[in-house]
């Protein structure tokens, strides 16, 4: 049967709040420059008013990539938990108003809304401090099996799979995945998820994973080596496709035996990190369910990566399907 989407997405349900900080701001909180850690509320209570004036918009990484294959012109869906509560509906309308179909229901009870405190120094890269509040609570109830059926690729966020249950209902949906053969699609998210529950990742790439997304310092964490390509050649044993991007250095895809080296698209000006990799893959998961060759798929991440990072904010400002239409597959 035809696939109803390209992609359905699941991960961490957030409300992003993004503010310009200087280098004493992270030092002084003690963050982690580029790093994601996990707050509780009140200590996230307490950064987000020392951040200061903040723009709000929807986010979380799979949700980015979810916007970002939309823009593109492709079919996706989301699944995510969030709060029965104001941010929770504005999360919802953002995501729908993006084409992206949303159909979790809000929990009536448990934690609020999740939010991620994005705090951006002026080099353009991110530190994320997140408190996942209803977002963590997902679990294998609220994976609808037959959404994941309908979607040619099932896209599932490390940053949430450190959550028990979380966990859970990423085994929920590969498996349902795998039984309605289509392909399951995992990020590795950040070098301080893998780094913790490292066995767990490697278990769940080995045994489930058919498309990998990662950057070289998250794949030689998985692996444990100092040697990128090392890593590499394990995750190529075990994954269909792996997408290794490396910043300005472009991306290397490796599929079927055979390696390629994709440049990074230039900029005028780098703006703001946030979404980078969300936006990278939305570009080639786009290319991807079109039958694009790897390569091309790549550029397609690079070009959505591009426009992301020359603005504030993890979402796309522009048609990323105009802006990509000499590259894109018919």
């Amino acid at each position: 049967m035809e696939p109803v989407f390209d992609v359905v997405g699941i991960g961490n349900a957030l409300v992003d709040v993004l503010a310009r900080v200087d280098d004493a701001f992270l030092v002084e909180h003690r963050l982690v420059k580029g790093s994601m850690c996990l707050l509780d509320a009140e200590r996230a209570e307490a950064l987000q008013r020392a951040m200061g004036p903040a723009v709000e918009r929807s986010g979380g990484s799979a949700a980015n990539t979810l916007a970002g294959l939309a823009s593109l012109g492709g079919r996706g869906a989301f699944i995510g938990r969030v709060g029965d509560d104001r941010l929770g509906r504005v999360f919802a309308d953002d995501v729908r108003a993006t084409g992206v179909a949303f159909t979790t229901a809000p929990a009536a009870d448990g934690a609020p809304t999740g939010r991620c405190l994005v705090a951006i120094t002026p080099d353009a890269e991110r530190t994320m401090s997140t408190l996942l509040g209803a977002a963590a609570e997902l679990g294998p109830d609220d994976v609808d099996e037959a959404v994941v059926a309908s979607a040619a690729v099932t896209y599932l966020e490390g940053y949430l799979f450190e959550q028990d249950l979380a966990r859970q209902a990423f085994d929920r949906a590969a498996s349902a995945a795998a039984s309605a053969g289509r392909l399951v699609a995992f990020t590795l998210s950040d070098s301080w998820c893998v780094d913790r529950s490292r066995e767990e990742f490697l278990s769940f790439v080995e045994s489930s994973v058919d498309l990998l997304f990662a950057n070289d310092h998250e794949l030689r964490l998985l692996y444990g080596t100092d040697d990128v390509d090392e890593a590499l050649g394990h995750a190529e044993r075990h994954c269909r496709v792996v997408a290794l991007t490396r910043g300005p250095a472009g991306s290397t895809v490796a599929s079927g035996g055979r390696r390629s080296s994709v440049a990074a698209q230039a900029v005028e000006e780098v703006v703001d990190t946030t979404g980078a990799g969300d936006l990278y893959a939305a570009g080639f998961l786009f290319g991807f369910t079109r039958g694009a060759d790897p390569a091309t798929c790549g550029r397609l991440g690079a070009a959505a990566a591009a426009e992301v990072i020359s603005h504030l904010g993890a979402r796309p400002e522009t048609s990323l399907a105009e802006l990509v239409a000499p590259i894109a597959p018919t």
